[in-house]
């Protein structure tokens, strides 16, 4: 059984890089072969890439988006990921940046953007306790 996916009123997908928005009701489907898929939730905008960890997420979802973009992609997302390893020190920052890094090298990107979401969140909690 392929991907099956469930979509609420209104809500997008990005598939293969084309943005689909679901009608007014909810809507159920199978993507039966290999596609890139992401979820509204998912999709970060190059606006809202406002903090180092953001800049990490941005390159991964492009990566994860579009194949054909990979490797023009790959350099911006080793950078981000350089800098922003360089700049923390926490043990458990270093661990979601080597995840973040071997998912990609995988080529699992989805789950190298479940890591970067917990970078993103250890980054905000961070900064909270700085304002």
């Amino acid at each position: 059984m392929g991907l099956k996916l469930t979509l609420k009123a209104g809500e997008k997908i990005a598939i293969n890089g084309a943005v689909l928005v679901n009608g007014e009701r909810r809507a159920e489907f199978v993507i039966e072969n290999r596609a890139s898929v992401l979820r509204e939730r998912d999709i970060m905008r190059a606006e809202e890439a406002t903090t180092p960890a953001r800049r990490v997420y941005l390159p991964v979802m492009m990566m994860a988006l579009d194949p054909d973009a990979r490797a023009g992609v790959f350099g911006e997302f080793e950078r981000r990921l350089t800098e922003f390893a360089g700049a923390v020190a926490d043990p458990g920052a270093l661990s979601l940046c080597l995840k973040i890094s071997a998912a990609v090298a995988n080529g699992a990107y989805y789950k190298a953007l479940g890591h970067c979401r917990a970078l993103i969140e250890f980054e905000s909690e961070r900064l909270s306790h700085v304002a």
